[in-house]
């Protein structure tokens, strides 16, 4: 299993706060503090439920694709989706402020994945130019990283995106 590394406080925000996602009930003037494992379970469900609902929009929630979320770091499991599609989950799931780490198999293939974390400044036609030696192949970074990008002007510092290997 590989682990791939995401800026933590970089991407789209589907969290919010645990408080916004509760409603509030007034606490008894007795009550012992509740132990916190339920609550960080109780998190991490409601964490995993956004993560889903994101990869629904996103037209990337096979039925056999399973998420755990330990802190920041984050499992993917799926049987039947293909390398395109776990690289695509990957990064679908890595561009979330507050993932940190996302671990998954991916099927084999001839060469590792390339993926690069956007720097400020940076444009697609700038990293075409450097990874497939054409500024104007920026193109064919953008349709490979659909559907999570809808614009190739909309790209941010921090962002991770695939480099295809075939362009």
């Amino acid at each position: 299993m590989a682990i791939w590394d995401f800026v933590k406080n970089a991407g789209k925000s589907i969290f919010g706060s645990a408080e916004a996602a509760t409603p509030a009930t007034p606490a008894p003037a007795a009550a012992a503090t509740p132990p916190a494992a339920p609550a960080a379970t109780d998190d991490s469900h409601r964490k995993v439920e956004a993560l889903k609902a994101e990869l629904k929009a996103l037209d990337l929630d096979g039925n056999d694709v399973h998420l755990t979320l330990k802190g920041d770091t984050c499992k993917i499991e799926s049987r039947g989706a293909d390398r395109e599609t776990m690289e695509k989950l990957v990064l679908a799931v890595g561009n979330i402020e507050g993932i940190a780490k996302v671990e998954a198999d991916l099927p084999e293939a001839e060469t590792a994945p390339v993926f690069h974390t956007v720097q400020k400044g940076e444009t697609l036609s700038a990293i075409a130019k450097h990874y497939l030696g054409s500024a104007d192949k920026y193109h064919a970074i953008f349709e490979a990283n659909r559907p999570m990008l809808s614009d190739p002007d909309k790209i941010y510092p921090g962002q991770t995106l695939r480099i295809p290997q075939d362009a």
